[in-house]
C-alpha cells in the first residue's frame, strides 16, 4: 500500500517539503473528511491483505 496515494485518492493534499539525500519529507494536508475517507481507505486495504494472506 502506497499511503500517499492512498490520501491523495481521500482528497488530501501530498506536498514534498524536502529530499535530503534519499530520503523525502512530505506534508499532509486536507478536511476532516477527507481524513475520515483515508482512514476508510486504509482499514479497507488492511481488510483486504489479511484475507490475501489466509487464502495463502
Amino acid at each position: 500500500m502506497d499511503i500517499l496515494d492512498v490520501a491523495r485518492q481521500a482528497g488530501m493534499t501530498v506536498v514534498l517539503e524536502a529530499r535530503i539525500g534519499r530520503q523525502e519529507y512530505h506534508s499532509v494536508h486536507g478536511s476532516l473528511a477527507a481524513l475520515q475517507s483515508f482512514a476508510e481507505r486504509v482499514r479497507a486495504s488492511t481488510v483486504e491483505e489479511a484475507h490475501a494472506l489466509e487464502q495463502d
